[in-house]
């Protein structure tokens, strides 16, 4: 069920025209700000979230309480240093953290729930391309995103060149893969499968798809880690007992894991805004959009471009950064790429890794 809570949001002037050929009406943006704005309206930088972020990346989540997600890369002093930068974090549209989305009210003033169009991520960015004029942003110092946020920065760096200086890609790809996609599908499955999704309709006091979004969140969870890192922290550990239990329960400090993890997410997440987000992010294949050569996607571009992969990351390989880094050479543009290295898997671009705080600082200066 979508949390119930009240953020900064900014209504875009008309409606938001869409890769399906749809409108989405009334779209509001939600939206966090950190450090000031100069008078030259040039110190800007624009952080990406990926498929279940949000805009609270550097301030305490007001369902969970935690804090934000990349707190430890932004703050004053910090890499991103908002002492220097304003930055600027959104909810994507399709998401649950206050912008407009499958469980936002419609016209009619019912749940969209599947009513709600399909998106893509380039649909995604322009929603923020229409904060950032909302906002009177006409071009950001940087835009960075890791995950589903680097697909973002890259949407922005391909379809509106003139808005960003600097596009910080992390742990990302110009399109996804096919095992990408089958996980996905596998946790759409799960949530389509749970007899409390009722075709999307679940928005009220029947109960939501839980469990369904449970197992996809698990499934996709695994994805983000890396067989050294599971290895490493659990193993092949008991919780909690000193012997087998011959049942089904969390016997393995893993399967504990998992679960906690699962049911946490219900708790801040949209089961329908998965079903949304995953299928924008199948969808994204920037060579496709620009007439099936990628390097046509940044043609004429005058931004300054870093990626930055890990090596412990299967679920974007460095392959796929490196991909990227020939399609911007043969382009033209200035590009720079690091491979670090890391135990966490996909996640490290969340996690402690100081490796990577000098590379965002020393990209972004």
């Amino acid at each position: 069920m979508a949390p119930d809570f009240r953020p900064q949001t900014l209504a875009l002037p008309g409606p938001l025209q869409l890769d399906s050929g749809q409108a989405l009406e009334h779209v509001e943006i939600a939206y966090e700000t950190y450090g000031e704005l100069n008078d030259r309206r040039d110190n800007a930088i624009l952080v990406c979230h990926a498929l279940t972020g949000d805009q609270y990346l550097a301030s305490e989540h007001p369902v969970t309480g935690k804090p934000g997600w990349w707190e430890r890369m932004v703050g004053p002093g910090k890499s991103i240093d908002t002492a220097r930068f304003h930055v600027i974090c959104a909810n994507v549209i399709g998401s649950c953290l206050g912008s407009t989305g499958p469980a936002s009210i419609a016209p009619d003033g019912a749940p969209y729930a599947m009513r709600f169009p399909v998106i893509t991520v380039r649909d995604m960015v322009r929603g923020l391309v229409g904060l950032l004029d909302g906002l009177r942003i006409q071009r950001l110092h940087a835009v960075v995103g890791g995950s589903m946020g680097g697909m973002q920065a890259l949407s922005l760096a391909a379809n509106w060149p003139e808005r960003a200086g600097r596009v910080l890609v992390i742990a990302s790809t110009s399109r996804h893969s096919a095992q990408n996609i089958a996980f996905h599908e596998l946790g759409r499955q799960a949530i389509m499968a749970d007899p409390n999704w009722r075709g999307g309709d679940y928005y009220g006091d029947q109960g939501a798809p839980d469990a369904g979004l449970a197992v996809a969140r698990m499934a996709a969870h695994i994805t983000y880690l890396s067989e050294d890192g599971l290895t490493e922290k659990f193993g092949r550990r008991l919780q909690d007992r000193e012997a087998k239990s011959f049942g089904f329960e969390a016997d393995f400090q893993v399967e504990s894991y998992l679960r906690y993890q699962g049911s946490g997410f219900t708790r801040r997440f949209d089961a329908n805004s998965y079903l949304y987000i995953t299928r924008a992010m199948d969808y994204f294949d920037l060579a496709e959009e620009h007439g099936g050569r990628l390097a046509d996607a940044f043609a004429g571009s005058s931004a300054r471009f870093c990626l930055v992969s890990f090596d412990s990351d299967w679920l974007y390989p460095t392959a796929e950064s490196r991909h990227l880094v020939h399609a911007l050479n043969a382009a033209g543009a200035e590009a720079s790429f690091v491979e670090l290295s890391a135990p966490f898997g996909h996640d490290s671009f969340l996690l402690d890794v100081p490796a990577l705080d000098r590379v965002v600082a020393g990209f972004i200066e």
